[in-house]
């Protein structure tokens, strides 16, 4: 590695674990928060990327921008919605089939599992609820299959964006919104959130706020503490810590900021436990009280401990253990109808393509690592792919192979940069010299967004069943899948079809709930096949070997990796700019506009906000006119939850402010630029992952130490292609995390719901 490119300043030349100073600056890491949400607002402001809401009984706030990136389309007809929202109407399409489904397999089953303590008592409550008078919506069950969805009305094939209702508070009734803002006033609550008040519970929302008030926890930014502060001022004395719709309500919000951190459902003790510390006096009855009004589901889950081998003499073998875990009906379907979609495409005769011989041909003819992506598909319906960047050529030989054989294959990337970039691979098989030779003329291959896949603006299209007119998918950036967009992937697959999931088991999880990809992984119950392809060059090989928890140091005679050490926030903000602005421009020859700064969290010192506050000042300064941008600003803009796109801000008008979004316009409402938009020169890595830049500026300040991880580590390292600088501050500890870190756990039951269809799936 080398230090520094022209720079007068010291710099630390070798591993990026060794030698650099303790950065003593103040920015806020990803493991910390600094809460600075408050009920006055419609939108939350935090400061770090994830945290666990169980482990210390608070919750992430969200700025309005999710931790990932994801693909964004614009229209420039503002007639026309955008792909974002017709990817929300596909979903409430796809709900609705699940929905459909789970009135198909309601009812309980006999449970017979070995519980004690607190969990045997929760699994006894809901069975005398279900017997009494308030019967649980969805008793303790376990996956079944079943059978096809429904045929749907044939679709139009590539259809437009159809319209959707807006989201702002014009489209709502201006009488359910006075009412409900006389309510808020009566609490002491700020009258501006009444429409978001009217949105979240519908028609009545005044009178639901009047009998109970804790139901104001239902919208975005408002925390248990200030639900009390308006319950309080609306009951006066019978408020009180044990009321049960405060139970019920603070119940409901743990599992839903359970969520925004990952997990798709959490333990019975582990709720409790985190009830307990928002000063529920019974959390058990809380519980209870919340499955009894189908709030939420209660599941219990068979455990991988093998029974213990029954005594001698004993009449009956003891019962595998189970865990008892609670869910938002949401998330539960989702995850039930992922498990049945993939038990179906592993059990699905494989469309007829051609002799075992062809398909032998094949992989004959390319590397070894695609040779065996190329059999393995051929002979199952589901396989996982893994490896680096470089890896996706041997995604690439597949979908050329499968074309050869008379199949329509397309490939699905998490980002609109991602999908030029894997069009460029797919485009060498179409050269005369290509890796295979001369162009073969067969069924069309393309390459689309997942978002756009789902939304119907990119893609294939749709069937007269209303599943993807195609024979194989190829879903690269597979770790970023969270459990409802793979489900409604899934769900749409048709019949015969075949789902590759190819991605980088080493970075970042989905901004969303669930962890599909590792899941699948870790369930074991179909092909696994592991790239041998190398990243290439310098970077590759520092971030191959982060990877396995080694931070190397690495040959960079072309200074392709630089380490800059720094004391303090001050100078770790003053060395970003100096580089994105002036060293590796003149150095590296990479302009300032294609470097790209990633940090661990948004606020603090060395924050994205600071960043960007100090590397607009620098490279594009101006008054921020536009609610604080200016044309040139370089932005990310968040169409939809999860997802981001880099852009530029071009101009704003009564129309709202103007972007340019992966070479497409978007018009973003002015009143909604704030939530979804924000300056985009420095990145946390959630919002990198799927992108990569010619150069990229990764800022470790010395109060992110604490929250560095091994997988966090590699997914920043891994965005640049050509230059990675290392602004470093945090001495050994980032040796350690690369070590010693792993990924934060995320509580799933995707594996449980896989490995009961296993044995159908052969």
């Amino acid at each position: 590695m080398s230090t520094e490119p022209e720079t007068t300043e010291e710099a630390e030349p070798g591993t990026p674990g060794a030698g650099a100073p303790q950065n003593d600056g103040t920015s806020e890491a990803e493991g910390t928060t600094v809460e600075k949400t408050t009920v006055e607002g419609t939108t939350v402001e935090g400061d770090t990327e994830t945290e666990d809401p169980v482990a210390d009984g608070s919750a992430p706030d969200d700025d309005g921008t999710p931790a990932t990136d994801g693909a964004a389309e614009g229209s420039a007809d503002a007639a026309q919605l955008s792909e974002a929202e017709a990817e929300l109407a596909a979903q409430q399409l796809e709900r609705e089939r699940i929905e459909r489904r789970k009135a198909e397999k309601q009812g309980p089953i006999e449970a017979g599992a070995k519980l004690s303590g607190k969990a045997a008592d929760l699994l006894a409550a809901v069975r005398a609820v279900e017997s009494g008078e308030k019967p649980v919506a969805t008793a303790l069950r376990e996956p079944e299959p079943t059978p096809r969805r429904a045929a749907a009305p044939e679709p139009v094939r590539r259809p437009q964006p159809v319209a959707a209702p807006a989201e702002t508070s014009a489209a709502l009734a201006p009488d359910a919104v006075a009412a409900v803002r006389a309510v808020l006033t009566g609490g002491g609550a700020p009258d501006a959130l009444a429409p978001q008040v009217v949105g979240a519970l519908g028609e009545g929302a005044d009178e639901q706020l009047r009998e109970d008030p804790w139901q104001l926890l239902r919208v975005a930014g408002v925390r248990p503490e200030q639900a009390d502060g308006f319950a309080r001022a609306l009951l006066g004395a019978e408020c009180g810590p044990d009321d049960e719709r405060r139970g019920r309500a603070v119940t409901v919000w743990l599992l839903e900021q359970a969520a925004l951190a990952g997990h798709t459902a959490l333990d019975a003790p582990a709720l409790t436990a985190a009830l307990a510390q928002r000063a529920v006096p019974d959390p058990d009855a809380a519980v209870q009280s919340t499955l009894a009004e189908g709030e939420a589901l209660v599941f219990q889950d068979a455990l991988d401990t093998a029974p213990p081998a029954p005594e001698e003499g004993a009449e009956e073998p003891e019962e595998r253990p189970v865990r008892v875990l609670v869910g938002l009906e949401r998330y539960a379907l989702a995850e039930e109808s992922l498990a049945d979609g993939l038990a179906r495409v592993m059990n699905s005769v494989p469309k007829a393509d051609g002799s075992a011989g062809g398909w032998e041909q094949a992989a004959s003819s390319t590397t070894r690592s695609a040779a065996e992506l190329i059999r393995a598909v051929a002979a199952h319906g589901l396989v996982l792919h893994t490896g680096g960047d470089a890896s996706q050529a041997e995604a690439a030989a597949l979908l050329y192979a499968a074309r050869g054989l008379g199949l329509r294959g397309w490939a699905a990337t998490h980002t609109p940069s991602g999908r030029d970039r894997f069009t460029v691979q797919m485009a060498l098989y179409d050269l005369p010299d290509g890796p295979s030779g001369a162009p073969e003329d067969g069924p069309v291959t393309g390459v689309t967004t997942v978002a756009g896949l789902l939304s119907g603006a990119e893609g294939p299209g749709r069937d007269a069943d209303g599943a993807f007119d195609l024979d194989l998918l190829v879903v690269l950036d597979a770790p970023q899948l969270d459990v409802e967009t793979a489900a409604m992937l899934a769900e749409s697959l048709p019949d015969g079809a075949r789902l590759v999931l190819s991605g980088d088991p080493g970075v970042l999880w989905s901004a969303g709930p669930g962890r599909v990809f590792a899941d699948l992984l870790a369930a074991r119950v179909c092909p696994q096949v592991a790239s041998r392809t190398p990243d290439p060059g310098p970077i590759g090989e520092l971030v191959s070997g982060v990877g396995i928890g080694e931070l190397n140091q690495v040959e960079a005679p072309g200074k392709e990796v630089v380490i800059v050490p720094v004391r303090d926030a001050g100078e770790a903000v003053h060395r970003t700019v100096q580089l994105v602005a002036d060293s590796v421009p003149r150095a590296i020859g990479i302009p300032a506009e294609q470097t790209q700064v990633i940090t661990p969290g948004h606020g603090g010192a060395v924050g994205t906000r600071a960043l960007n506050t100090a590397l607009k000042e620098r490279l594009n300064p101006g008054p921020g006119r536009f609610g604080g941008f200016d044309p040139g600003d370089r932005i990310v803009y968040s169409p939809a939850p999860g997802r981001t796109v880099p852009g530029q801000v071009v101009k704003a008008d009564a129309d709202g402010l103007h972007l340019t979004c992966a070479g497409l316009p978007v018009v973003v409402p002015k009143e909604r630029v704030e939530q979804s938009v924000r300056h985009g020169w420095a990145l946390t890595a959630h919002q990198a992952v799927g992108l990569r830049w010619p150069a990229a500026v990764v800022v470790l300040p010395g109060d992110a130490a604490a929250a560095l991880t091994r997988p966090w580590v590699y997914t920043a390292f891994g965005r640049a292609e050509r230059h990675l600088s290392v602004v470093h501050g945090v001495e050994q500890a980032l040796q350690r995390a690369v070590a010693e870190v792993p990924q934060k756990p995320r509580s799933t039951r995707l594996p449980a719901l896989v490995k009961a269809q296993a044995p159908a799936a052969g």
